[in-house]
């Protein structure tokens, strides 16, 4: 548990410093950015611009702004927006709700596509209606995000006017961003889930639970589908950190409020301390879930359980 809790933090560490980097080696301003307003005209002197860097400590060396804002972050401290002047956590608090929303439902979704579509393509006995439920995962890894939001767009609202185009307005407005969100996460569930079936399904377990009398129905749903549910289980702790950097093209595409509309437009901006809030915070998502997946291998898998008790 210890080598686990230091992983997480290993991995909180990576992903501060790898963003902090990149921010810093960015040519752009964000002083200046905010003082003209994303423009280039500005009216704001240089003695002005000095001044606003010293109070967001941009004028001290990058190993300087790098000690400070990582010892602040361990605090849990991550400063002010440049962009607003708000907390960041203020901010990051008040943008979660609609992307909590978006990315469960697109999870849920997800999670009952690709496994639904893994049983149905390993349990069918037709050969090209197989072959066909087995293509589709590969086709949506490959379709772009931000294609298949403007697809459904033109289609669904445009063309049959189901569905909102635009906005946040009740259950309807949420259908297809979520769609559009979990299509990748879904594929990717498919693959692994359907690959992992096949292997149960050829174990000499399986020969045996026909031979003693069990139905064909009964030995795919109930025994494989449990003892081939650990990769793709590994998998759903990956697709927390999916959803959560889909949700960025998502919101931008459907023009939804939240973390990831609040992302783009911080990274735009250049906005430092609100983009390593961000960054922390999704961080800290993937690594507990993983540690949540981690805790539900033995409620699947006895011998993961028995294993741990002899390796104590």
């Amino acid at each position: 548990m210890a080598w686990r809790l230091l992983q997480a933090l290993l991995v909180l560490w990576a992903a501060f410093t790898l963003a902090f980097g990149v921010l810093y080696l960015l040519p752009s301003d964000p002083v200046t950015i905010m003082a003209s307003g994303g423009g280039e005209a500005t009216s704001v002197t240089e003695e002005q611009l000095a001044d606003l860097r010293a109070e967001y400590g941009l004028d001290q060396s990058a190993w300087r702004q790098y000690a400070t804002r990582l010892l602040d972050a361990a605090h849990g401290d991550f400063g002010a927006s440049v962009q607003t002047g708000e907390p960041v956590r203020r901010v990051i608090a008040e943008a979660l709700p609609p992307t909590v929303q978006l990315t469960a439902t697109a999870l849920v979704l997800a999670v009952v596509g690709g496994a639904g579509l893994a049983l149905a393509a390993t349990y069918t006995r037709l050969r090209r209606l197989r072959q066909l439920l087995l293509s589709l995962p590969a086709a949506g890894v490959s379709a772009p995000t931000f294609w298949v939001g403007l697809l459904l767009i033109q289609v669904v609202s445009f063309r049959w006017g189901l569905l909102p185009a635009i906005g946040q307005d009740g259950w309807r407005s949420l259908v297809l961003p979520s769609l559009t969100l979990s299509l990748p996460s879904g594929a990717v569930l498919a693959q692994v889930f359907a690959r992992s079936l096949r292997t149960a399904l050829a174990e000499p377990w399986a020969e045996t639970a026909r031979a003693k009398g069990a139905s064909r129905l009964r030995v795919h749903f109930a025994h494989a589908a449990r003892n081939a549910a650990l990769p793709p289980l590994t998998v759903a702790g990956l697709l927390l950190g999916n959803l959560l950097s889909g949700s960025v093209v998502v919101e931008t595409v459907f023009s939804r409020a939240g973390l990831g509309r609040t992302t783009a437009q911080a990274v735009g901006a250049q906005d430092i301390p609100l983009v390593l809030g961000v960054v922390a915070f999704g961080a800290a998502v993937y690594v507990l879930a993983n540690l949540l997946v981690d805790l539900c291998y033995p409620l699947l898998d006895p011998r993961v359980r028995a294993g741990r008790a002899v390796t104590a």
